[in-house]
Order: structure tokens, then sequence, then C-alpha cells
């Protein structure tokens, strides 16, 4: 199983060659999971073995798979040092020439085609394929990402603070962080966010879901690479795990060289790669589960509503509105809130899925039109977020009071986003207080984003699901990827303490 070393007065250690069914493997300090026996079958010498120490989860890291993450991080490392001494002008000229790849139509003919390769096989697999298309809009993101960070300054050596003594001063300063790693779904636009981290003066590494890594090595071979070579950069700035085994992510996640990890997308692999980070000490940046909510009171001014449900519903991504909550039990709100689900569904020309959850929403199912499919169900659904590429699926509750409708937030949702449509003062700021979330607003759901909201790509969305996050909001963005230093001036040698 094991081929040990032992050194005078330490425990006897060795490497780990094969696995046992019926195996123990402790986790967690205390408790244990035995090996099954199609790991044990598969397991190699050289492969590793991740313990989840949450729950027991034994990941199975093939030697081939390893090798590769480790080669890719350490291609990283070797540019972080290389980036230092590097002037940003190098750095201004990458984001111009992989834009203006992106913008060439022989080049980005060549990436649609590996894209429509990745759709068709996702397809036949019954995948959902809405955010794994390349399309027209989803290109013009990308360059205007890439545009906006060739216009940025460089944060590197920014002073954040100057602190003068008598005699002497302290400079506190930003300063380049190291290896951002991605784990990332089949998105193929976060290419352009991911590379953001170089205006810090870092670099990358990413793992893209296997739906999308024909469309991923097609924008590394045809647009990625060459800019950094024609812009004087390390080829090392931005690394691509080309491995389709999805424990490329975990292995990644785990290595202690990596300086931040950041996963997009939600749900328990999401979880289970924050996991792996944490216990290995590596800072983790996750999204967990995605799906906005909206608090539509009685008083809500006329055609509002249905204009923020409509807008809110144009695309499933993370900030799509998945649960709207009624205040009170007026059908004219109700008619509203439907009205804009419908719109948005034949805008996509699709049919709408409206979920009732609870009794006092079940007794309006009179109210909602043929065209809508209609699912009674439990308050308890409302922790479900709702996958759907064309047809718009979203939940709909009542309640009496605001008091309520705030609980039912707190207790369900992913504390992510919340929209107050009320025409009350005093109730949108009880929503915005008592609503544990990190992005409120009043209107429609789909404003959360770097880019759109604050002019920044960005790298990753997170939720208080697991808690509110330490010294920083829940969008993080490439100019916001940095440490810090501490620089003293004592000019006079006779100081002391």
């Amino acid at each position: 199983m094991t081929k040990e070393s032992e050194s005078v007065g330490a425990t006897p250690t060795g490497v780990l060659t094969a696995l046992e069914a019926g195996m123990v493997i402790p986790f967690g300090g205390r408790h244990w999971v035995r090996v099954d026996e199609g790991l044990a079958r598969a397991f190699r010498p050289g492969d590793r073995l991740l313990v989840l120490q949450t729950d027991g989860t034994l990941i199975h890291v093939t030697a081939a798979v390893a090798a590769c993450v480790e080669e890719s991080v350490t291609r990283a490392r070797e540019a972080f040092g290389a980036m230092r001494h590097i002037d940003q002008s190098k750095v201004t000229d990458f984001y111009r020439l992989f834009a203006e790849r992106l913008r060439d139509e022989s080049v980005f003919a060549r990436i649609a085609r590996a894209n429509e390769a990745d759709v068709s096989e996702a397809r036949s697999k019954g995948r959902a394929v809405g955010r794994l298309m390349i399309d027209e809009k989803m290109r013009q993101s990308m360059i205007e990402g890439l545009e906006l960070w060739r216009h940025t300054d460089s944060v590197v050596g920014a002073s954040l603070e100057h602190v003068d003594h008598s005699g002497w001063y302290v400079d506190v300063v930003r300063a380049p962080l190291g290896v951002v790693a991605f784990v990332f779904e089949g998105r193929p636009n976060v290419f352009a966010d991911a590379t953001g981290v170089l205006r810090g003066g870092n670099s990358t590494v990413m793992r893209i879901g296997s739906d999308a890594l024909g469309t991923a090595r097609a924008i590394m071979e045809l647009a990625v690479r060459p800019s950094l070579a024609d812009a004087g950069l390390p080829s090392g700035a931005v690394e691509l795990i080309d491995e389709a085994d999805r424990s490329g992510g975990h292995a990644l996640f785990s290595d202690s060289r990596v300086s931040l990890a950041v996963a997009r997308g939600s749900g328990p692999a999401v979880a289970q790669l924050g996991a792996v980070a944490r216990q290995s000490g590596v800072p983790v940046s996750l999204h967990g589960t995605g799906g906005a909510w909206m608090i539509v009171c009685a008083d809500a001014p006329d055609g509002r509503v249905r204009d923020c449900v409509s807008a809110s519903l144009d695309k499933k991504v993370c900030n799509t509105v998945n649960v709207i909550v009624l205040v009170g039990h007026e059908d004219r709100i109700l008619r509203e809130v439907l009205g804009g689900v419908i719109e948005a569904a034949r805008g996509r020309d699709a049919p709408a899925t409206v979920h009732l959850l609870g009794d006092s929403a079940r007794s309006k199912i009179s109210l909602v039109p043929g065209e809508v499919d209609v699912r009674p169900g439990e308050i308890v659904e409302s922790s479900t977020e709702w996958e759907w590429d064309d047809s718009p699926e979203v939940s709909i509750v009542m309640v009496d009071e605001v008091d309520e409708a705030i609980d039912l937030f707190n207790d369900y949702s992913p504390r992510f986003i919340v929209s107050a449509l009320t025409g009350s003062e005093a109730k949108r700021r009880a929503i915005v207080d008592r609503c544990d979330a990190p992005f409120v607003g009043d209107g429609f759901t789909r404003w959360v984003d770097g880019q759109y909201a604050l002019r920044r790509p960005e790298l990753g969305l997170s939720n208080w699901q697991e808690g509110r996050l330490f010294a920083r909001g829940g969008i993080l963005s490439g100019d916001a990827v940095y440490s810090v230093r501490y620089h003293a001036s004592t000019p006079d040698a006779t100081q002391r303490r």
C-alpha cells in the first residue's frame, strides 16, 4: 500500500502506491470512510488521493492529471516571478492584441467552429448549453472587458496609506499576489475576465469544464498564446489545464503554491472545490448557489413590476430572478408578475414555467394564463435554483407581511441578491436592512455584474450563504487581487524604539 520511509525520532511516513477495498480512511479528526472496490481497482502508483475533511469524500487524482496541474502551476509561478520586472506597457499591449484577435473574423471563425463542436457534443449528452455558446453578444462582451483592462492603470505600487512620524514614515502599498487559480463552468467569456489579474502583476491558471474544453483550447491557441508572445509577456502568465477530468480542478485548488483560488458556478461541486482549497490552506473565493429574489409589495407602482420581472428573466445566469415573493394578495400584482414572465418567454419564443409555492400562491392558479406551465409546490422549494436554457422558470410565493418575506429570504435563499419593489420607503428600508445579502436593489436583478455595475470585469461573484466576506464585497475584480507591503523610511541612524 505504501513505501515507508523513516528517520530517527520521526513518525514513519510513506508514499501511497495502492488502495485496498475496505481500507479505512480517517477524516475530520474522528470519522472514517472505507475505500470501495472501484476506487481500489482504479488507483495506481503515482496517483493521489484527496480526502475531504468535511464529509469524507475520496477524490482520485491520476498521476497524469496531477502532473499536468503541477507543470501548469510551476510555469505560472515562474511567470509571476518574471512579471515583477516587466513594464506595464507590455500588459497593455497584451489586452490590445487579445481584443484584436477576437475582432479578427478569420480567427473568431475558427474559435466559433470549436465552440459549435462543443455545443453539439453537450447537447447530445442532454446538457444545458446556454452559457456555453459563444454568440456575438458574448464575443463583444469579451472584447469590451479586454478594452477595459487595457485602459485601466496598474495598481502595483499604489499607495493605500501614508503614515508620518516625527523624522520617519511608513508607506502602505499594493503588491502583486501570485498565482490565481480559476475553475469555472462552460463559459468561455471567463477567459477575458481571468486575464485581468495580469494587470496587477499576477499570473493565472484556469481549468474549464469538459463541455467547453475544445473552445478553451482554441482561444488559447489562436488568441491568448500569440498575444502573450507578441506583447513580450512570459508564456506561463496564462495557463490552461488541458485535462477533461474534473479532478484537475481539485488538484489545482489543493496546490499550496496557489495564492488565490476562484470557483465560478454553483452547487455541490463548487462547495467541494472550496472545501479542498480551505483544507489545503489556499484562500478561496466561491460563488455558491445563484438565483435572485424579488420582494414585491402591493403598493408597487403600476407597470414597474412587469418591466422589472421581464428584464430579470431575459436569460439564465446567476443574477436571474429565481423567486418572487408577493406581499399581500392583490390579483393586480400577481397579474403584473405573470405578465413580465410571459413577456420574457415571448422574447425567447419559448413557453414559461411558474412554480406556485405554498397554499396562498396555489390558490391563485386560476389567474395563470394557459400558455404558462404551472407547477404547484411547497415553500421549501424556494431554496431550489431553477436551471433553464430557453424557457424562463421562476417560483412565486405569497405572504401577508413584509416581515414574512424577509424571513423567507433569510431562511431559504442563497443570500445573494434581493430586489425590493415597493412604493413605501419604510418597507424598502426594512428589506434592505434585514435581508442578509451582499447585493440589494429596487428594480431588475440583472445589474449584479462587475463589468455592468462597476465598469470593471469581474473575476467572480460571491453570496453570503456561508457567511459574510472579510473586508471585501461580493464582486471580485482583477484590480482587487493584491497583497500589501509596508515601506519604512528611517533616515536617522540613531532612531531607537
